[in-house]
């Protein structure tokens, strides 16, 4: 049974007028519209006779066969359903005729904090804008936990036509690499769009590092309305790829650069830890700007959301406005207490996000730096001792815990980072990691940084896949009887 161009047309019509689109067959209602979208694990189609047993009215699959022939439901065949499941949640919730912008964020690191910023400019530019990504979804009043950095699409159209509805200019989102690899943002079209850098991580799903790319890759080839409005880090290497690819984009970075692209760049005056200092030129332009975020892979956050608030047509008198922005939770966030201890959270999880915020609290006046890590079970192991070499070069004391051990033995992890310590001054394991960060503040002075790194923001710890409650900074507040 083949339906024809006009079926979809009809059924995207039922769809604006009302029509509810399930994507999950347990969901489904009589009337409703099953979308068979194949996730990384499971063909779609398996679950249409579950559909059609709940009442499914239409169904929209890859394919004619096996259809059941007397069945009362319609069948529309589409070659890309994750397209389609897109295109129908645009119609079901108006987001294509909501009006207001749209910016998205990718990139190993950076995004959450980034997202922040851009946050707080139009903010305060008068642009009240939502916020979609790792810590929350958050809009003028309204928080929502978030179960994944990018949600799934039905849910990402409601949040924005939620933000739309509760008058909301706009939003700013982290776009994962597996939200793009999965078309989680199909139906979008973003009006400005960021890339940080690429470096490793997730190789568990993506398996090698091209990979990984050219799904970071697909926000700025098949979501983004302009190629003008790309953001782009030209201080790394996946970046000037880009750059080369659209010379038309915006490159913005801390470094020398003489490749393609309308630069953003900065000159930082002063780096302390009280925070940055900037010059920043773009387009004929010169301007300055005071940031209490240290360090400087945050200059380079800071250029980025610049970078993003500009291609948004904002002028850049609205970017001193960055001169009273914290940034965002968990990242290099700094615990205060009552003993005078400089004790940070940050999210680092990466090689790389280790390696930059170590060297960044090394290159500040403290006489140690001690760091307290662990690695992420279910993940990608061969990080582990990339993990414990970055906090080994940078780091007077290494403290080696556990951190979201999922289904794995926490011991174990700990056996597969500890090669990567073989350079380390100082050495200490610990599996429970409220033990090992009461034995970090127990050893430090006020004179010491201490960084609990790998959690930040978030609330819990995963142990054979049940979260148990665990916020890093709290930890620390309850230990130090400042909580």
């Amino acid at each position: 049974m083949q339906h024809t161009t006009r079926d979809w047309t009809t059924l995207k019509r039922l769809v604006r007028e009302g029509l509810p689109v399930r994507d999950d067959s347990r969901r489904v209602q009589p009337g409703d519209v099953f979308v068979a979208v194949s996730g990384p694990s499971a063909d779609g189609a398996r679950f249409i006779p579950q559909a059609l047993e709940k009442g499914a009215a239409w169904v929209v699959a890859q394919s004619d066969a096996d259809w059941p022939a007397r069945t009362q439901a319609a069948l529309v065949v589409r070659p890309d359903t994750r397209q389609a499941l897109g295109e129908l949640a645009e119609s079901s919730f108006g987001t294509d005729r909501s009006g207001f912008l749209l910016a998205g964020v990718t990139g190993t690191n950076g995004k959450t904090t980034i997202t922040y910023l851009v946050e707080h400019i139009l903010a305060r530019a008068g642009l009240p804008v939502g916020v979609i990504g790792t810590v929350e979804y958050r809009w003028r009043g309204q928080t929502r936990p978030a179960v994944n950095t990018t949600p799934g699409c039905l849910t990402l159209h409601a949040l924005l036509a939620d933000m739309a509805g509760d008058g909301c200019a706009g939003a700013v989102m982290e776009v994962s690499s597996h939200a793009l690899d999965q078309d989680r943002v199909a139906g979008l079209a973003f009006d400005a769009a960021a890339l940080t850098n690429v470096t490793q991580d997730h190789l568990d799903y993506h398996r090698d590092m091209e990979s990984y790319f050219q799904a970071k890759r697909r926000l700025f080839t098949t979501f983004l309305r302009d190629p003008a409005k790309a953001v782009l880090n030209f201080d790394d290497a996946c970046g000037r790829r880009l750059l080369q690819e659209f010379p038309q984009a915006v490159g913005y970075g801390l470094t020398p650069y003489e490749g393609p692209g309308r630069k953003l760049t900065a000159t930082v005056r002063s780096s302390t830890g009280r925070g940055l200092s900037m010059e920043m030129t773009f387009a004929g332009e010169t301007w300055r700007m005071a940031s209490p975020l240290v360090g400087a892979f945050n200059a380079s956050n800071l250029l980025a959301a610049q970078g993003l608030a500009l291609a948004l047509g904002l002028p850049t008198s609205a970017l001193g406005s960055l001169a009273d922005c914290a940034g965002a939770p968990g990242r290099l966030e700094r615990v205060d207490n009552t003993q005078g201890l400089n004790v940070f959270v940050d999210y680092a999880h990466t090689p790389d996000a280790l390696d930059n915020v170590l060297r960044v609290l090394r290159g500040l006046d403290f006489e140690r730096v001690i760091a307290v890590f662990g690695c992420g079970g279910d993940r990608d192991r061969t990080k582990r001792p990339l993990m414990a070499r970055a906090v080994a070069q940078w780091a007077d004391v290494a403290v080696l815990t556990s951190d979201n051990p999922r289904h794995e033995d926490p011991q174990a992890i700990i056996d597969d980072a500890l090669p990567g310590l073989a350079g380390a001054r100082r050495t200490l394991t610990l599996v429970d990691r409220r033990e090992a960060i009461a034995q970090a503040l127990e050893m430090a002075t006020p004179r010491d940084a201490v960084l609990i790194a790998g959690k930040g923001h978030e609330d819990y710890q995963d142990i054979c896949g049940v979260k148990h409650p665990f916020h890093d900074a709290s930890i620390v507040r309850e230990i130090l009887g400042c909580a």
